[in-house]
């Protein structure tokens, strides 16, 4: 995408949890000139993960994330996402990359770009605007296992019922979607982002 021709805009993504029925998804706005590294966090406050394991993005068969500086297999090469924005990899509505996260439990998120918005603003913000259901817990060995769980959770007499409800706690809600909360955390990011911005200004 170039960046003279979509200097104010916003993209607007579908963010779905794959391998897991009925759907859990968000629906985010984000800024075109936003780094894959600042989107990582945005997926990760309007998901509700908590940011303790590894992850990348898959994007027309390039990879980016943090690179493992002690790997050089030129074939599997992790490009850094902190030198890539959005519009430099996204160049047209209804494209769809994928988004990993915990290499474990192997978290797969399909993001899909609905829709390119010219803005006024060029501030580092970002929202959600809608979404179903709650992130599944960490750790719990990933989609194919989270059913068992809900089950568990659902039954008093399943035998992973208490263990699993004193894990993950009485008050779990597996349909739980709160945009308010989401929304505060993304809000005081993007504050923590203009601040870096203004003083990387203020130094050159």
């Amino acid at each position: 995408m170039n960046e003279t021709a979509y200097k104010l805009m916003n993209i607007r993504l579908l963010v779905n949890l794959m391998h897991i029925e009925p759907l859990i998804w968000r629906r985010i706005l984000v800024p075109h000139g936003i780094t894959l590294a600042q989107l990582h966090k945005v997926i990760q406050a309007a998901m509700g993960w908590e940011n303790s394991h590894l992850h990348e993005f898959r994007i027309d068969g390039n990879r980016y994330g943090v690179p493992d500086e002690g790997f050089e297999d030129p074939s599997s090469r992790v490009h850094p996402e902190d030198d890539v924005r959005l519009h430099d990899v996204l160049d047209h509505k209804e494209q769809t990359f994928t988004y990993v996260y915990d290499f474990g439990d192997d978290w797969h998120h399909e993001l899909v770009v609905e829709e390119i918005l010219e803005t006024e603003s060029d501030r580092c913000e970002a929202y959600c605007l809608d979404g179903a259901r709650n992130c599944p817990p960490e750790d719990i060995g990933g989609p194919f296992n989270y059913p068992e769980i809900l089950t568990a959770l659902s039954d008093p007499k399943h035998e992973g019922h208490d263990h699993y409800t004193e894990w993950m706690g009485d008050d779990f809600d597996p349909e739980a979607f709160d945009p308010v909360s989401i929304n505060n955390k993304l809000e005081f990011m993007a504050a923590h982002w203009r601040t870096l911005s203004d003083k990387s200004s203020r130094l050159h």
